[in-house]
């Protein structure tokens, strides 16, 4: 596969209410919790929950959401954190997610590494199955923490894909 993410377990530090979801994802894990890896043909790249994750997030529900609809056909999405910061085209072939990547930061400096390993192919839901496992954590560590969000429409969404 040429797409896959460890979700890790990181450690969760207390968090009683939030501005929203990606708040709450900020503050729930400080910069020394295990972070979620990304694998990308073959080349391991580090997503601290704490920062990049949470700046992620609330791209990532929208982008799920859009690749489960059955119309789907391409998409970009841009990953804006300065620690993974990528353009990520994506275009449905048959079952298919072929993902043409633009990398312009990692942990790691793995920039170029990734740009020579090319495109990522996986299963459209195998996709949504690797970034739900992350997703699968957030949640439940909102959950388990009983985190006020003052706007809780990302999480009712991340939510609802889980379930669906």
């Amino acid at each position: 596969m040429g797409f896959s993410l460890q979700a890790g377990c990181p450690v969760v530090q207390g968090c009683e209410s939030a501005a929203d979801m990606a708040d709450a994802v900020g503050e729930m894990y400080s910069s020394e919790a295990e972070d979620a890896i990304l694998v990308w043909n073959l080349v391991p790249v580090r997503l601290p929950y704490g920062y990049d994750l949470a700046a992620l997030i609330d791209d990532l529900v929208p982008l799920l959401e859009e690749i489960l609809r059955p119309e789907f056909k391409e998409t970009e999405v841009f990953w804006g954190s300065d620690t993974f910061s990528a353009e990520w085209q994506m275009t449905r072939e048959g079952e298919s997610l072929r993902i043409r990547a633009r990398w312009h930061s990692t942990l790691g400096n793995y920039e170029s590494l990734l740009a020579e390993r090319g495109d990522a192919v996986v299963g459209r839901l195998e996709f949504v199955g690797e970034w739900s496992k992350v997703l699968r954590r957030i949640v439940a560590d909102i959950e388990a923490q009983s985190v006020e969000l003052e706007d809780d429409d990302v999480f009712v969404r991340a939510k609802a894909l889980l379930a669906g």
